[in-house]
């Protein structure tokens, strides 16, 4: 199974998963075009997507979703209160009912020869979500945007060949930064998004279970930089990802992350 992130951060979110007969999107903040472009740069089709599953409807998750879905002949889906909410703010235009799948958190779901599962995040949305997707043996995670590692998230990532991870926010950039109070107070609440030192524990987990892989993704702009997130990670989980071969790395902003293989 193949997994990069085509966007990570404040300007869009999209993840591509591929195990050569399937292939989706987590996610589409960006536009269609720049989602053709950058499944190109990794010889991938766009055409061929069989889907595009939302964790949930801010702006820098589905922004090109509708878009995208029209483009590219590829269903939509999402959990009930996540797709009315996208509904309300007329993110994804006029698909048809057939192209707007809802699905139930925690159960499993098909998308082509993909097994995904839903499970429910800490986050100011109408009912966020991470994934795992699991084809053959492998499986990928995505877990970003949240305020905290639930429990349900936790048992759901745990042994994931490889892992999305938020790492958002450094708490000092923070605190110092030019944000407004009440926002500062939002990334920071429990429905908000993690930092690094969070971030640094949860893959500490990771490495644990047995993931090979984790990309530190969805990074502040204004509150982060990749090496300052690398640097937090790699301190409390450098030694135990080394000894275990597990690599540790950023997701780019705004352009295709590594490929990797699990």
């Amino acid at each position: 199974m193949k997994f990069c992130t085509l966007s990570s951060g404040s300007g869009g979110n999209a993840s591509f998963i591929s195990d050569g007969t399937t292939s989706i999107l987590v996610d589409c903040g960006i536009n269609a075009k720049r989602v053709r472009e950058a499944l190109n740069c990794i010889g991938e089709d766009a055409d061929a997507l069989s889907g595009i599953i939302v964790t949930h409807e801010h702006a820098d998750h589905v922004a090109g979703a509708g878009v995208a879905a029209r483009a590219f002949d590829a269903p939509v889906f999402a959990n009930l209160k996540t797709m009315e909410a996208m509904n309300r703010a007329k993110v994804l235009g006029k698909l048809p009912p057939e192209k707007l799948i809802v699905f139930q958190n925690n159960e499993s779901f098909r998308v082509g020869s993909f097994v995904v599962k839903a499970f429910h995040t800490s986050h100011d949305a109408a009912d966020p979500v991470g994934f795992t997707v699991e084809s053959g043996g492998s499986k990928a995670a995505i877990l970003t945007d949240t305020g905290y590692v639930t429990r349900e998230a936790l048992e759901n990532v745990m042994g994931a060949g490889v892992v999305l991870l938020e790492a958002n926010h450094d708490e000092e950039m923070l605190r110092r930064g030019r944000y407004p109070y009440v926002l500062k107070q939002r990334i920071l609440s429990t429905r908000g998004h993690l930092c690094n030192e969070i971030a640094a524990d949860m893959a500490v987990e990771l490495i644990k279970s047995g993931t090979g892989s984790i990309l530190l993704g969805h990074l502040s702009r204004e509150n982060n930089l990749p090496e300052v997130a690398l640097h937090a990670v790699l301190e409390k989980a450098g030694a135990a990802a080394e000894a275990c071969g597990c690599r540790i790395i950023v997701a780019p902003e705004k352009i295709v992350s590594e490929v990797i293989e699990c």
